[in-house]
């Protein structure tokens, strides 16, 4: 194929349609990433037709509405999605507010009190009887639930992924 087998951390590279396509080891593939937001929080893949999936550095993954030759050797492109090439991935606090009003699985909807303590990064004890792991967490506003980020759920405690950055006292 010509392509490197290596990642080039300094460029974007397009995630491969399929494994059978894929050149760099340990590598998702583009129907790795609609599998995964598929069964982890049933979003259905057609939401991401009009999207491209790229990995800069070691598991990586940006999202881009719309193409671009590969690779691309910029710093950045589209909004940051994905972290792979962990034993558990996790989705991005802005992949969560930009899509996770399309998940009906793994959501948990949180009240005021709930919400204020998950937006200022603080974790808390919560009872969910749902799957443990990553969750997309969400709060009423003007009366329909409205993604805030990504809370990791584990030993019935939700631990706020909000970064520093982006915390806010409400």
């Amino acid at each position: 194929m010509g392509e490197d087998t290596a990642n080039v951390g300094t460029q974007f590279d397009r995630l491969p349609a399929t494994a059978e396509e894929c050149t760099v080891e340990g590598r998702a593939t583009r129907a790795d990433v609609l599998e995964w937001w598929d069964d982890r929080f049933g979003v259905d893949p057609a939401v991401f037709e009009e999207y491209t999936f790229w990995e800069r550095g070691s598991g990586k993954v940006w999202a881009l509405r719309g193409d671009e030759p590969t690779p691309v050797d910029i710093e950045g492109l589209g909004m940051t999605f994905l972290r792979t090439r962990q034993e558990h991935w996790k989705p991005t606090l802005s992949a969560v507010q930009r899509f996770g009003q399309h998940a009906s699985e793994n959501v948990i909807e949180l009240d005021d009190e709930q919400a204020a303590t998950f937006m200022a990064g603080d974790d808390q004890e919560l009872d969910w009887d749902g799957d443990w792991g990553y969750l997309v967490v969400t709060h009423a506003i003007a009366g329909e639930p409205e993604p805030l980020g990504v809370a990791l759920f584990v030993y019935g405690e939700l631990r706020s992924q909000v970064p520093k950055g982006r915390r806010r006292e409400l």
